[in-house]
């Protein structure tokens, strides 16, 4: 990172990171140096550098890799010894059904050596998989759920008709948050919203929305967040996802937003903020799960 700081887009940078890493094999052509120098000054600031290699470092994603049910390449260069091979063990074993499969060429970057090594392995893996892929019905997403605190002492301490009037509002409100921010409605139960995001970091704005949307009201909402794999059963979303993200809704306070570890995880470097809940136990849910609480 010293080295970053002075010395980015330098040839004498380019020359002693390859060198170390066996990271790129033309360094006796000035040529090739000099081009490569130009490269990593066109490509970022020092300071660009330095802030993604500072959210690199202090990112752990090992917790989310297990997460991932899709079909996985990883392509490896024995020659490159930058990467061992007990590393794409590991990611292997982390990542079900993952396939590793080894490529020519000792340079890290791809567009070193023969393309072929690279692109014959990919389009080989994709042909492989084409013909299943329209058979998936599984998607990674975001789930969402929220619902009133105390909502049947509310509905009888307001009545029939003033109450059905505020959850008249507190609808028109938690649906405009969920157009803001491109959420999907899947289901709503008396008070509660269940809706779906194609990215986490907009679930969690979604939900601050909807905690400050609703306080005019009179009334304070509490709100879950999980991200993983959720299934189309007859039209309807399902699966240990949705059981999870109700659960964690559940456990969530008067205006509280609740997360689980992954979508904490997968929103490093947003800017989002979080608290640690502590580990809990989720009925009907194998294991005890650490939670986070987004902090506005």
């Amino acid at each position: 990172m010293e080295d970053v700081s002075s010395r980015w887009g330098r040839e004498d940078f380019v020359g002693r990171y390859s060198e170390e890493l066996g990271a790129l094999s033309p360094l006796n052509d000035p040529v090739f140096l000099r081009w490569a120098a130009r490269y990593t000054r066109y490509a970022a600031s020092p300071g660009t550098v330095l802030e993604q290699g500072r959210i690199w470092f202090d990112t752990d994603l090992r917790a989310v890799l297990p997460a991932i049910h899709v079909p996985t390449l990883l392509l490896h260069r024995p020659g490159f010894t930058g990467v061992s091979e007990e590393e794409m063990d590991y990611l292997r074993a982390l990542i079900a059904g993952a396939r590793v499969e080894a490529t020519g060429g000792v340079d890290e970057q791809r567009f070193s050596g023969d393309p072929a090594d690279v692109v014959g392995p990919m389009v080989r893996f994709a042909d492989a998989i084409r013909s299943e892929e329209a058979q998936f019905d599984r998607v990674l997403a975001t789930v969402l759920f929220t619902d009133i605190v105390d909502s049947t002492r509310v509905a009888a301490e307001l009545g029939d008709r003033r109450w059905a009037d505020l959850v008249q509002r507190h609808h028109a409100a938690v649906r405009a948050m969920l157009a803001r921010y491109r959420g999907t409605e899947v289901d709503t139960a008396g008070d509660g919203f269940f809706a779906t995001f194609d990215r986490p970091a907009r679930g969690v704005k979604c939900a601050q929305a909807i905690l400050e949307a609703v306080a005019p009201l009179g009334v304070q909402v509490r709100a879950g967040l999980h991200t993983g794999e959720v299934e189309t059963i007859d039209g309807k979303v399902g699966g240990l996802a949705v059981v999870i993200g109700a659960r964690v809704g559940a456990l969530a306070g008067p205006s509280e937003l609740l997360t689980s570890h992954t979508v904490k995880d997968l929103t490093a470097g947003s800017g989002l903020t979080f608290e640690d809940a502590g580990e809990h136990e989720l009925k009907g849910v194998p294991d005890r799960w650490h939670l986070y609480r987004a902090v506005s």
